[in-house]
């Protein structure tokens, strides 16, 4: 029997919500799992080669710590293959997909049958923090707050009425890179600030006012200040969408993709005007991935619950 494991990407901090807000979305790392005589991993998407039979297969790491944690071995192996459209280094999930991938691989191959709490607080653990990788399995969008036990606190909105779009740029950046720029600290007076933004943001997105919610993203105190030098463009683009009509536009994650949260009319009459205007990144309407992890189901474009 073939089983099938579907993990959604994310976008992360929407711009105050950093560490802490994620939005899944219709970007996805898909496997297929058939038994074999021996483990095998194979690339259907082009840029998954070379990554999956290598030590950095975060996939296998993944799965091969869970059995370890576990204490379990599985006396069946299994041909993978990995089918991928998350771009990879590009602030969309991709390494928290990957986590969530193996844990889901683990969870079959070793029939620890996890519950989902369970699959959130491991995650988050081997990602650092729950903003990726807890809209990855859950679905929709993610206020989370990850405790110094091991737990994660969280809550799902679902989302589901914006449209999302990604301007993708041709380079990558590594999150260690885009770590390195931030402040070890934050002065009182700014953090409080910077905390009150966050504050109305998830308001703001719980009570569907978008134009507040947009707002919010720009206003960010966190970390866009910090990396917007690594992102050529970020304050020209910003500037570019909102005079268009976007609601907001900020880093997705640690960046350097940019990402517009906009009314779905306005994704298709604006776009002619953006790739006039910006030719280094890829315009990518996206909607909200309201399921999260899926296995053994139908795949549509865009699950709902």
């Amino acid at each position: 029997m073939t089983v099938n494991i579907r993990v959604p990407g994310s976008t992360s901090n929407l711009g105050p919500g950093f560490d802490s807000i994620g939005v899944a979305l219709n970007l996805y790392l898909e496997l297929s799992l058939s038994p074999s005589d021996s483990w095998e991993f194979v690339a259907l998407s082009s840029d998954l080669e070379g990554e999956l039979n290598s030590s950095d297969n975060l996939i296998l790491k993944t799965a091969k710590h869970i059995g370890q944690l576990y204490n379990q071995e599985s006396n069946q192996a299994y041909r993978v293959e990995v089918k991928n459209d998350i771009p990879l280094a590009r602030g969309l999930g991709s390494s928290a997909a990957a986590i969530v991938a193996g844990i889901e691989l683990a969870n079959y191959a070793y029939d620890l049958k996890l519950p989902t709490e369970e699959k959130v607080n491991i995650a988050t653990k081997l990602e650092g923090h729950p903003d990726n990788v807890v809209p990855s399995i859950v679905g929709g969008c993610v206020i989370a707050h990850y405790e110094e036990d091991g737990i994660v606190d969280w809550q799902k909105l679902s989302l589901d009425k914006p449209s999302f779009v990604a301007l993708i740029p041709k380079q990558e950046l590594k999150t260690s890179k885009a770590r390195e720029v931030l402040p070890s600290e934050l002065p009182y007076k700014q953090a409080v600030e910077a905390s009150s933004v966050a504050n109305v943001l998830v308001v703001a997105l719980a009570q569907e006012n978008w134009q507040l919610a947009g707002k919010m993203m720009e206003k960010d105190l966190f970390h866009h200040q910090y990396r917007k030098e690594l992102i050529p463009q970020f304050e020209d683009i910003q500037s570019f969408m909102r005079n268009e009509g976007a609601y907001g536009t900020f880093l997705s994650g640690a960046g350097p993709t940019i990402m517009s949260l906009m009314d779905t009319d306005l994704v298709k009459r604006i776009e002619f005007k953006w790739v006039k205007n910006y030719h280094d990144y890829e315009w990518k309407p996206l909607n909200v991935d309201t399921y999260g992890l899926d296995v053994n189901r139908r795949f549509e474009t865009n699950p709902t619950k």
